[in-house]
């Protein structure tokens, strides 16, 4: 009677934990840009719904910003959908490198103004076991 209370609790445990894990595999999105041939670290992943409940991002555009002509914030309106490199690859940029600092300067840049977040290297462009 105890081994199959204990085998119960024990299956019952590690589908769970296999519910979790896929729930938890399903929300995490990749920044991914085409204007990259080649990828030099591995793909900064995050969750992005629970990424913006903990920093309290309510608008889109806070990330996924749009900039006029003349340089100056879009209010209400997004890039979603949009890869960074449509407006960030632009003729006169160093292109990648500038799509990389971008990048870095967006998300890093918020990290590092808000001191919460990865900024390391290795935190965000972490390798998978």
């Amino acid at each position: 009677m105890h081994k199959n209370i204990l085998f119960i609790g024990v299956l019952v445990g590690v589908l769970a934990l296999a519910a979790l894990t896929a729930y938890s595999q399903e929300d995490i999105e990749f920044v991914e840009d085409s204007g990259f041939a080649s990828n030099m670290r591995p793909l900064p992943a995050f969750t992005h719904d629970e990424h913006n409940e903990k920093a309290g991002i309510e608008e889109c555009s806070e990330c996924h910003h749009v900039y006029n002509e003349e340089g100056k914030l879009v209010e209400d309106e997004s890039s979603e959908g949009q890869a960074c490199s449509e407006c960030h690859g632009a003729e006169g940029d160093e292109f990648p490198m500038e799509l990389v600092r971008r990048y870095h300067l967006n998300c890093r840049g918020c990290h590092q103004d808000s001191q919460a977040g990865p900024i390391a290297c290795g935190e965000c462009h972490a390798k998978t076991p």
